[in-house]
């Protein structure tokens, strides 16, 4: 036989575990830019934390996305086709542009 105490815990446990199961889920979002004609459209985007930016080239010509910041991400070139994927793990505007044609530029703004 359980004493009252373990009754309440056992209580209190199966009450948290249905919380913990009825609770949505909390997913990081994905978000594409495209490069086309010598822009990134959009220019402009705002994520989230945890937001993963895809930049997919159809331009028919090869193109980079390298950040303003030096360290923070850069891409291979990209040719047709190719993708290229960055999470944004913390809070800020990002700015960046291709390397190969530094006029191309946008940014990424990261907020709550």
């Amino acid at each position: 036989m359980s004493s009252p105490n373990q009754r309440a815990f056992c209580a209190r446990m199966l009450a948290l575990a249905c919380v913990l199961s009825c609770a949505p889920s909390v997913r990081a979002a994905e978000v594409q830019i495209k490069i086309d004609n010598f822009v990134f459209v959009p220019a402009t985007i705002t994520v989230k934390p945890g937001d993963t930016v895809t930049w997919e080239n159809v331009d028919d010509i090869p193109h980079t996305v390298t950040s303003k910041t030096p360290g923070i991400f850069r891409s291979k070139p990209l040719d047709t086709n190719d993708k290229y994927a960055f999470t944004f793990a913390t809070e800020g505007t990002f700015d960046y542009f291709c390397g190969l044609h530094p006029h191309m530029q946008g940014k990424v703004i990261v907020a709550p």
